[in-house]
């Protein structure tokens, strides 16, 4: 002790008695601790445990030596490369960890920079009309049910007094996957589904996706509907004709007056077709409503005392009513678009309008 200052010994030379193998051991240490890289730290590694490195060829002529010497050497021979190794690896941490840490001193982040703008999406025009049609009815106390898109003939057609020989039951318009077997042509197989497992009273909307085969200006082959049921004790066509009123005012505006007109659905009876004055000229007459002053929004009618046979339900005590309307259909008046097949089509100079 000198000084104050405490030399503390190797025990790896403390185990060393011949002088070459002290060099190798100070030298191998010596040179790891200098390295300022890695790619120097690698050099020293082959200088010094490399295959033509002193000591590993010292380590491969044992045979030569003389047999008293041979455990000796062989033994402090591979504690010296074994030391030498791990000094090598602690030497490539510390080179890593610098590296690292002189990276992010370099490229550190300035946190208090505004962000790169992302530009940021919404939802399609569409989504956005559902969302709002479901508002409306969820308002007026109406629950939101849901159903396969794949159905079968019983509920598409069969159970909402569809006859076999009706048209829409054709391979011209309709999507058959098999035998029995279709992509759903209307929402409405949810008013047979829905009954079958819950007694009135009964107040849904079924919004979702439908299939037919159709492609033109007004038409697609998929399209979005919403299905409306309402059954109970006493319920009229006057509380259907309140019911789309309240709907046609909140959707389209406060002034909007609803007409029914008498039309035809297999399901329902009374059936009628449902118009709403023109946002555009008011009732007076314009292009979009062909001069008539009324635009078409849905179908609708009283439940058929039929369809309530395929569900058990006493047509004597429960009447209700049914309306399915076309999202697209609304979603077109309400923005003034002049064809369906935008929608679809993914132009983001559509899009971007809405």
């Amino acid at each position: 002790m000198e000084g104050g200052v405490i030399e503390l010994k190797d025990p790896i030379l403390e185990q060393v008695s011949r002088d070459d193998l002290k060099a190798i051991y100070t030298e191998g240490s010596a040179a790891i601790a200098a390295a300022r890289d890695l790619t120097e730290l690698a050099e020293v590694k082959v200088r010094f445990l490399g295959r033509k490195a002193e000591l590993i060829q010292l380590l491969r002529s044992l045979a030569d030596l003389p047999p008293e010497e041979r455990p000796e050497v062989g033994r402090v021979g591979n504690l010296i490369r074994r030391a030498l190794e791990s000094k090598a690896e602690e030497r490539r941490e510390e080179l890593e960890t610098a590296v690292l840490a002189e990276a992010l001193e370099r490229d550190r982040l300035d946190v208090t920079l505004p962000g790169r703008y992302s530009p940021l999406g919404h939802l399609h025009l569409i989504t956005q009309t559902r969302r709002e049609i479901e508002d409306i009815f969820v308002g007026m106390g109406y629950e939101i049910a849901d159903g396969p898109q794949v159905e079968t003939e019983y509920y598409n057609f069969e159970a909402l007094n569809t006859p076999a020989d009706h048209p829409a039951r054709s391979l011209h318009d309709t999507f058959f996957i098999s035998d029995g077997v279709l992509l759903r042509t209307h929402t409405s197989p949810m008013q047979v589904r829905y009954m079958e497992k819950h007694r009135p009273p009964v107040h849904i909307i079924v919004p979702g996706p439908a299939y037919r085969r159709d492609s033109d200006a007004t038409h697609t082959p998929m399209f979005h509907q919403v299905e409306g049921l309402v059954v109970d004790e006493g319920v009229t066509l006057a509380d259907l004709k309140g019911t789309l009123e309240t709907f046609a005012r909140a959707m389209f505006g406060v002034d909007r007056k609803v007409r029914l007109r008498p039309h035809f659905f297999p399901f329902t009876e009374p059936s009628v077709e449902v118009d709403v004055s023109c946002m555009i000229c008011d009732g007076a007459g314009c292009r979009l409503c062909k001069q008539s002053g009324w635009l078409e929004i849905l179908g609708a009618g009283m439940v058929d005392p039929n369809v309530f046979g395929f569900v058990d339900y006493d047509p004597e005590v429960y009447t209700g009513f049914a309306f399915g309307l076309g999202i697209e259909r609304i979603a077109m008046l309400k923005h003034r678009v002049n064809d369906l097949r935008l929608f679809f089509e993914n132009d983001l100079r559509f899009l971007r309008q809405f």
